[in-house]
């Protein structure tokens, strides 16, 4: 067993196997997270612009007007990130069920927080959606502003918590020294995480917006004091200088990561990443020197650039998250398959042991002996007057105990004891009348 694995909690695995190919659930969890992150990274990053494009509406309306028609996306995107949630959420609970679910235990707290913020966070992005005319006068428009500032940094914590969580689940050694949410967030490399993330909302935000106000048909009358070309431009730059920021976020990421999970393949995907992501930088650098008439010309092939770029990022965290866990695994399947030999031979033992011999008259007459006595009524008429009733006829006695009738109204209605079994009320009834002629 591997060194880092030798104080490591090993459970046993569900007796249940996968719903479909395990090659399936992997490939649907890579490509719906992909996606999921996609629009959180939207979410995310437009609510930290919109703040901050607001503040600066204060002195000029026009960043004010933007920071309005940006907010719209922010519900739409967020609608979105929690559909395509549901998908990636499914699958690791399937493929790292052991795994997910200890970390999300070590984190409980935290980890049960999450519904709560994530509906305060919802409900303050549509408060600060559909009261932008309505409190930007009389006074108002500072709670509106901290109205905004509130769900961003609301959306700037709950990723923290999936992302402690994530992290923690790949690090089954670790787990001993977990003491709640914020202990976790010494496991691993949660920060260099959380600002590789953070640094691609701002990216893919800015991305985005340059290609929604760069549209044709894109309307933006309403937005005095821009041109289309100057939206671009203005998004382009915010997309690149992100993106130049992860080329020394990046490597402190990879450099950081715990080496349990390090292997040739992930530096193979991570360096043909990183090239992918430089040749994107020098597109939209070219970009930014186009004039006005031909910037946005290569805005599809830097977004396809992009999401190549993305898929393998994907990818790799896949890559490093079964090496990471492979020797746990491969000890939980050893420890599965052992219980199931220990218990396929305990059956088998107890298969031999011959059974017990079945219970005698006496102790079954047990069963009557609190309603019926020899010669005094208790519950029920005493056995000298069944043994009169029923006299050389114990086979009635049998038909009466499996469907008991009532005859006598001052007694309580006697219950079926048909559970018996025929064998065991004809040795009651025998007893019985032999009783009762004593």
């Amino acid at each position: 067993m591997p060194t880092f694995l030798a104080a490591t909690p090993i459970p046993r695995d569900l007796p249940l196997p996968l719903p479909v190919p395990e090659w399936v659930l992997v490939a649907c969890l890579v490509i719906f997270f992909l996606v999921h992150i996609l629009f959180v990274n939207l979410m995310v990053g437009g609510s930290l612009i919109v703040v901050v494009l607001e503040w600066l509406g204060l002195k000029d309306k026009r960043w004010d007007a933007l920071a309005h028609e940006i907010a719209q996306t922010i519900t739409v995107n967020k609608s979105l990130a929690i559909v395509m949630g549901i998908g990636p959420l499914l699958c690791i609970n399937l493929l790292y069920t052991m795994q997910w679910y200890s970390a999300n235990a070590l984190t409980g707290h935290a980890w049960l927080l999450i519904v709560p913020l994530v509906t305060i966070a919802f409900l303050l992005t549509y408060l600060h959606k559909y009261k932008w005319e309505a409190w930007s006068a009389n006074g108002w428009k500072m709670l509106h502003q901290f109205t905004g500032l509130g769900a961003a940094l609301l959306f700037l914590f709950i990723p923290l918590i999936f992302l402690a969580n994530v992290n923690l689940m790949l690090f089954p050694s670790e787990w001993d020294k977990v003491r709640g949410f914020f202990s976790s967030l010494s496991i691993g490399n949660v920060l260099p995480r959380y600002l590789h993330f953070m640094a691609a909302s701002l990216a893919m935000t800015g991305l985005f917006l340059a290609g929604w106000f760069g549209r044709k048909n894109a309307d933006l009358t309403h937005l005095y004091g821009f041109t289309r070309p100057e939206l671009r431009r203005f998004f382009y730059k915010l997309c690149a200088s992100v993106t130049l920021t992860q080329f020394v976020l990046g490597p402190l990421l990879l450099f950081t990561l715990p080496s349990v999970g390090i292997t040739t393949q992930l530096y193979v995907i991570i360096f043909s990443g990183a090239a992918m992501g430089l040749f994107t930088l020098l597109l939209l650098f070219a970009e930014l020197r186009r004039d006005d008439a031909s910037i946005g010309c290569h805005y599809w092939l830097i977004g396809v650039l992009f999401s190549i770029v993305v898929l393998g990022m994907g990818s790799g965290r896949h890559v490093y998250r079964e090496a990471a866990l492979a020797g746990h695994k491969a000890d939980i399947k050893e420890r599965t398959e052992t219980y199931h030999a220990a218990l396929a031979a305990f059956n088998k033992t107890q298969a031999t042991i011959p059974k017990s011999v079945e219970p005698n008259a006496e102790q079954l007459f047990m069963n009557c002996a609190a309603c019926h006595a020899p010669d005094i009524k208790l519950v029920g008429p005493p056995l000298t007057e069944i043994a009169q009733i029923y006299a050389g006829n114990p086979d009635g006695i049998v038909t009466w105990a499996k469907s008991p009738g009532k005859k006598r109204p001052e007694l309580p209605q006697m219950p079926p004891f048909a559970h018996l079994g025929d064998n065991s009320l004809r040795k009651i009834a025998e007893l019985m009348l032999e009783k009762g002629r004593r």
